[in-house]
């Protein structure tokens, strides 16, 4: 039976990797060898599982975290900080460079999607840093990884998934969160600062005409101070016990309507799509799920996780190796597969194990969220190197964005570092 459980994730892994949807794959296979080795009369478990997930009221937050951060790219909120945070930075080496991180992390504070924000920032940033002459594989990777910041920075999905399937607290997850994503955003800023010192001409100072010396009040306290102020609303009420993430993120959805209308891009047509949107990247994250929820009944079913953890207590692992064994298997697959992907198979397979050995789980909840982050950048598959690609224009080659992001996914494998050594990185919130 362990053997079967095993020979079921190689075979669902294999098609993955060519390219079957993910959702019918994890269901397909895992009900196909689920019905032959433990019969049809172990499917009775699996309406009372499924109903369950549908009925969690925290992942409710998932679908209204989307909405609030496509409503928000909607709004062009983006151009708009781009160009106040130039006004401010761009008068020194690297400013363009540093306002295009601090407009990606407010984007990310304010979305979490990470789609979005890199296509987003590509379409308004990258004319703006080639048009300033900036070094390419320089601006790529400076926009590239500040478009992932959504899923270190609160409030991220990956953080709300992580926390469903951990069965642990998503507003200690945000806590855990804010140090390790401070420090990213910290030490990318840093990064751009010393490279603009070294090397000058890779990010020049940004020429502004006299008429776009000043910025009125009123753009900028739009800009800059209401995604801010919704920001500290969402993660506020969070922190406060005021509300659950669920009602938080209900609050930002709305505090998103309403900085489009003050944006004055708000219509029915753009509640139509924002909603049309939402609707599809939520039902897709929820086939997933259910796929997910049959691949680890079957699992179960076939001893699967009994057979691991025998595994790793014959090869006599610390905790400490244990974890870093985990960390290393899914950097690994974040060269291939996509986050929801990994947290929605992995996770659970693991998560009997780090139970055994007593692990803290928002520990390892922050790193499982470092780790992801890098999935969006490590070549062959980061998605936002297609995404990003997918918009550039046509000087903008691959092996541009290849060289450019190498040096952000080390500083993140840095942070990482520090976090997996120094524990109370992530408690000092909670």
């Amino acid at each position: 039976m362990e053997s079967i459980a095993l020979l079921m994730v190689v075979i669902i892994f294999v098609l993955l990797l060519l390219g079957f949807p993910v959702a019918f794959t994890l269901a397909g296979v895992s009900s196909i060898i689920g019905y032959f080795t433990l019969g049809p009369d172990f499917f009775n478990f699996l309406p009372s599982r499924m109903m369950g997930i549908l009925s969690n009221y925290v992942l409710l937050a998932v679908p209204l975290f989307v909405f609030m951060g496509i409503m928000l790219e909607k709004s062009g909120l983006a151009a708009t900080l781009l160009e106040t945070m130039a006004h401010f930075f761009g008068k020194v080496h690297g400013g363009l460079g540093v306002s295009v991180i601090v407009v990606g992390t407010l984007l990310a504070a304010s979305t979490g999607i990470v789609g979005a924000t890199v296509v987003t920032m590509g379409l308004i940033s990258l004319p703006t840093m080639i048009k300033a002459k900036y070094n390419i594989p320089l601006s790529t990777g400076i926009i590239a990884s500040s478009g992932t910041l959504g899923q270190i920075i609160p409030p991220s999905i990956v953080l709300v998934l992580l926390g469903s399937v951990l069965n642990i607290t998503v507003g200690d997850l945000f806590k855990a969160a804010l140090l390790p994503g401070g420090l990213i955003v910290l030490s990318y800023i840093i990064y751009v600062l010393i490279i603009a010192k070294i090397k000058p001409e890779w990010a020049p100072v940004l020429e502004q005409k006299e008429d776009e010396t000043k910025i009125s009040t009123k753009k900028t306290i739009i800009a800059l101070v209401m995604p801010i102020l919704l920001m500290v609303i969402v993660l506020g009420s969070i922190f406060a016990g005021i509300a659950s993430p669920t009602e938080a993120a209900a609050v930002g959805a709305f505090g998103a309507i309403i900085l489009t209308m003050l944006a004055g891009k708000f219509s029915w047509k753009t509640l139509m799509v924002t909603g049309q949107e939402s609707t599809r990247l939520t039902t897709m994250v929820f086939f997933i799920l259910l796929g997910a929820t049959t691949f680890s009944l079957v699992f179960r079913g076939l001893h699967g996780d009994d057979l691991i953890l025998t595994l790793i207590r014959n090869a006599d692992l610390t905790s400490i190796q244990l974890v870093a064994f985990i960390l290393m298997i899914v950097f690994i697959l974040g060269f291939f597969i996509d986050f929801v992907e990994i947290i929605f198979i992995i996770v659970p397979i693991i998560l009997p194990i780090l139970n055994a050995y007593d692990i803290d789980l928002i520990w390892i909840g922050i790193l499982l969220a470092l780790n992801l982050q890098t999935s969006f950048l490590t070549p062959p598959f980061g998605f936002s190197l297609f995404y990003l690609k997918g918009v550039a224009p046509p000087q903008v080659k691959t092996t541009h964005l290849y060289r450019g992001i190498i040096p952000f996914i080390s500083i993140q494998l840095v942070i990482l570092l520090l976090v997996f050594f120094f524990p109370e990185l992530v408690s000092m919130w909670l």
